[in-house]
């Protein structure tokens, strides 16, 4: 990929295809740029405020198509280990939320929620409910240690019918869909995992097993919300402790995942990565996102370091991520290797980054550094 060193960046191939209207159902967006999820924790006792609103918003009047909110939480006593992360349910963080809702749609925007359990990434004992205990599908952590007992039905039955309410709530205060987040080493991924799912009954073994959890929740929240509502499902490979890992290691296995999945009701797939430029398996420069689209015939958002000339994790170490061209990204789009673009931390320190790229203004994107993370700008 190429990138430069400078804040200021080169480009020359038209911008035009990040910027074409795209619909799929009900769902119309003015272009194909997506704004990632990304926990930020500004919500005390789980209820979003004016700063998350406004936050939101000044996206939307900037242009970006599409916003899926950072992960918000099922009603699940062991959804979480931080109390400032906001919820998806009770009255006072839905009221905070619709008003997200409102404020995105009055500047042109759509918005999802990113639904969400991080299952044994929390540590036994976390707030905002340090008596819960921690639940996953074999009760392992990431490093396949076990922690605690393995779900019940019950314990699955629990979280099931809590991402359908999610669901419904969602569809009832005015979101344009539901993303479910099923990557990354959360609950849903941990099923998918065979590191982190040892069972031996239906949820457990082969690969079509270990997709149940997902499928039940899929069709649960597809029952939720009728056939005309978007479900999106975001995935990765990488896990937040593992980024070598593989749910599936050719493109034959990732099939026999993602077929389950469609059949559920699966509407886009956000299809995770830490550099999308990086190619999925041997024998082609397809990403995950052009795998999942080509194996599953729906639409796809990639994701991963999208604008930026670092790597996932430098700015993390206290290296500036400056911004890089897309041409890649362009050519890669306009060859319908993939369908949407999700823009994570170049559109959190920017809110104008795509006008700015849409009005060719490059030399003006601001280069993420880590203090953004400690702010709602």
């Amino acid at each position: 990929m190429s990138t430069t060193n400078t804040n200021q960046t080169t480009q020359s191939h038209s911008v035009e295809a990040l910027f074409q209207p795209f619909t799929l159902g009900n769902l119309s967006l003015m272009n194909r740029v997506v704004m990632a999820p990304m926990t930020r924790a500004f919500s005390p006792g789980g209820v979003p405020g004016q700063d998350v609103v406004d936050y939101y918003r000044r996206r939307a009047e900037n242009g970006v198509g599409l916003i899926i909110t950072e992960g918000t939480l099922i009603n699940h006593p062991a959804a979480t280990d931080n109390p400032n992360i906001p919820n998806f349910h009770g009255e006072d963080a839905l009221a905070g939320w619709k008003r997200v809702v409102t404020a995105v749609h009055e500047a042109g925007g759509r918005i999802v929620p990113q639904l969400w359990h991080v299952g044994m990434t929390r540590p036994n004992g976390s707030l905002p409910h340090p008596e819960a205990p921690s639940i996953g599908p074999s009760g392992r952590d990431l490093a396949g240690e076990q922690v605690n007992e393995p779900m019940t039905q019950a314990d699955i039955d629990q979280v099931v019918e809590a991402f359908a309410q999610a669901a419904a709530d969602a569809k009832r205060i005015g979101f344009d869909g539901i993303e479910l987040h099923g990557a990354h080493g959360y609950l849903i991924d941990q099923f998918l995992w065979e590191k982190t799912n040892q069972r031996t009954d239906k949820y457990g073994g082969s690969m079509l097993a270990r997709t149940r959890f997902a499928v039940e929740i899929i069709e649960a929240c597809r029952r939720a919300v009728g056939p005309d509502f978007p479900i999106i499902i975001r995935l990765s490979q990488w896990k937040s402790a593992e980024y070598t890992a593989k749910l599936a290691a050719t493109p034959e296995l990732l099939g026999q995942l993602l077929a389950p999945l469609v059949e559920a009701g699966v509407d886009i797939f956000h299809c995770s990565t830490r550099r999308f430029w990086e190619p999925e398996f041997e024998g082609s420069d397809l990403n995950f996102a052009g795998w999942v689209k080509q194996l599953t015939g729906k639409p796809t958002i990639t994701v991963g370091s999208v604008g930026l000339d670092d790597e996932f994790l430098g700015s993390f170490r206290g290296k500036s991520a400056g911004t890089s061209d897309i041409n890649e990204l362009l050519v890669r789009l306009e060859q319908n290797e993939f369908d949407l673009v999700a823009i994570g931390r170049a559109l959190l320190v920017d809110p104008a980054w795509a006008d700015k790229v849409r009005g060719g203004r490059f030399d003006e994107l601001l280069p993420f550094t880590v203090d953004a993370l400690q702010r709602l700008s």
